[in-house]
């Protein structure tokens, strides 16, 4: 299989995401600083999140050898979390990541918004695949924006909107391709199990 055909697998879920627009100015500091070898996660907004990710994936290793003491320490964690939140009122970049429904690509990416966005808008993306809680931090640029219609639209989906990827660390587009086929995996093994539970 084809690089280019593993990167048109797409898998459509829920999970913790968030898309802000960037101006020009920014996205053009980040694209220069990632054309001189600095990672995109070499900012300071995204220290926090490493931090938290680290932990979880910490934990999630963890937990394959020892439950226990991996749900103890999880407990701890988020004692210390509430602790922190209490001390320090500006909401973390965890916060603003809010369980969604994207149509995830290596090359791009469809989410449903409440919020209109216009073509070419440069946006920052973040999510978080789960269970193994990989962050991936993104750029991209909108393609299209459409209202949903209908009576079952919900109004935190009033909108689909279409991203071009144009940041992505390569590592990060190979968890996307990865995420994804494991989805489908996933996806195909629970219908084989239903299909012979109807039989």
């Amino acid at each position: 299989m084809t690089i280019d055909n593993r990167q048109a697998v797409r898998v459509t879920g829920k999970i913790p995401f968030a898309c802000s627009r960037v101006s020009t100015e920014k996205f053009e500091k980040v694209l220069a600083d990632f054309n001189e070898g600095i990672s995109l996660y070499n900012r300071e907004e995204l220290a926090d999140v490493q931090v938290y990710i680290g932990a979880q994936s910490s934990l999630a290793r963890l937990r394959d050898k020892d439950e226990d003491l991996a749900a103890f320490l999880q407990h701890i964690d988020g004692k210390l979390n509430l602790l922190l939140k209490k001390v320090d009122n500006e909401p973390s970049l965890v916060d603003t990541l809010v369980l969604q429904r994207v149509s995830i690509g290596a090359n791009g990416l469809a989410f449903w918004s409440d919020k209109e966005f216009s073509k070419n808008d440069i946006v920052e993306i973040y999510l978080l695949l789960q269970p193994e809680h990989v962050f991936i931090c993104c750029f991209g640029t909108v393609v299209e924006c459409v209202a949903c219609r209908g009576d079952q639209v919900k109004p935190d989906q009033r909108y689909r909107v279409s991203v071009n990827l144009k940041l992505i660390m390569d590592a990060d587009r190979e968890e996307l391709v990865h995420y994804n086929f494991k989805q489908q995996s996933l996806a195909l093994k629970q219908r084989r199990i239903q299909k012979e539970e109807t039989e």
